[in-house]
């Protein structure tokens, strides 16, 4: 774990200064905050293969994979993709609603934590970039795998393209802005 991650941070000795040290560097990609303390046998991570395949399916049916309407969606010439996404978002924010609402924990017990998120300006040009690539590739990185499903190998670079760009930020994050 790199010290520039965190600044100005005091140093602390003990199983609790590490779990809290490690909540900080964490807490900073505003990733894996609430990762189960439970540990399960290799075969458990199957069901995610297994849902994931059914979205996949979902996907390639519903036409939200299809490059040509993504280019629709980005012309403005169709309702059909502002929809899927819009109702995506409806869905998700009743849940998070209902999930603080009646504070429901995970399907092992454990409790669900919402950390607040601070704002920087990076996330506009990541957003920005992130769109850019989207609209020029006709594909975002949830449902290229599925493209590739149906036929579509020539994704199979933008698969690489992402790998690589994901990469490239893992290499430079320390020297960026955050």
């Amino acid at each position: 774990m790199s010290s520039s991650l965190i600044k100005n941070k005091p140093q602390v000795t003990g199983s609790s200064a590490n779990e809290s040290l490690d909540f900080e560097v964490r807490s900073l990609d505003t990733i894996c905050v609430n990762e189960s303390k439970q540990y399960h046998p290799w075969w458990h991570n199957l069901k995610y293969l297994a849902a994931g395949m059914l979205l996949g399916i979902i996907f390639i049916k519903a036409e939200i994979v299809s490059w040509y309407r993504i280019q629709e969606m980005f012309r403005l010439q169709s309702f059909h993709m502002y929809g899927v996404i819009g109702s995506a978002v409806i869905t998700g924010v009743v849940s998070v609603w209902l999930i603080k609402r009646f504070r429901i924990r995970t399907i092992y017990g454990e409790p669900i934590v919402f950390h607040p998120k601070k704002f920087n300006k990076g996330q506009i040009y990541g957003g920005l970039l992130f769109g850019a690539g989207w609209a020029l590739t006709g594909a975002c990185p949830g449902p290229l795998f599925a493209q590739i499903g149906t036929g579509a190998t020539v994704v199979a670079i933008v698969v690489l393209s992402a790998v690589a760009g994901t990469w490239t930020y893992g290499f430079l994050r320390e020297r960026l802005p955050h």
